[in-house]
């Protein structure tokens, strides 16, 4: 009797182990398409994604750079004070978008132009996102507001 119950407890302590380990990588599978690594500007000169790769770039637009062209296409350059990423988005943009502004944006590449199918930006005069924030101040151009 007492063999069984041990034999009956190793079962369920292994099965209960398959379970959470079948479970976690289910999770970690369904996950994987919805992971978006940021990229500075520099890192995506220097590192290009692979074709078709959707990922976060960050930084400022560019001074001088915004062209708003028919409908709703906007065509814009990122910058981290070091490189500088054309970028183009269809749609419409936050309210606070504009020149000198922090901007995120997800999306790929094509060819040498960053293809955004969102964009976000600062919504406030003292906050910029934490990854644009990380990597202007890794190029050393990183400036807090006062």
């Amino acid at each position: 009797m007492r063999g069984l119950k041990k034999r009956r407890r190793i079962q369920i302590i292994a099965l209960a182990f398959v379970a959470l380990a079948g479970s976690t990588a289910l999770v970690g599978w369904s996950m994987q398409s919805g992971i978006n690594f940021f990229r500075s500007p520099s890192q995506v000169l220097t590192d290009p994604p692979q074709p078709g790769e959707v990922f976060r770039l960050g930084g400022l637009v560019a001074e001088g750079s915004l062209i708003r062209g028919q409908g709703e296409t906007v065509a814009f350059t990122v910058t981290d004070g070091t490189a500088l990423v054309p970028a183009r988005y269809t749609g419409v943009l936050p309210d606070l978008f504009g020149e000198g502004e922090g901007v995120v944006g997800t999306g790929q590449m094509d060819g040498d132009t960053f293809v955004a199918t969102e964009i976000l930006a600062k919504h406030d005069e003292n906050y910029m996102p934490k990854e644009v924030v990380d990597a202007l101040k890794e190029q050393g151009v990183y400036m807090p507001s006062k």
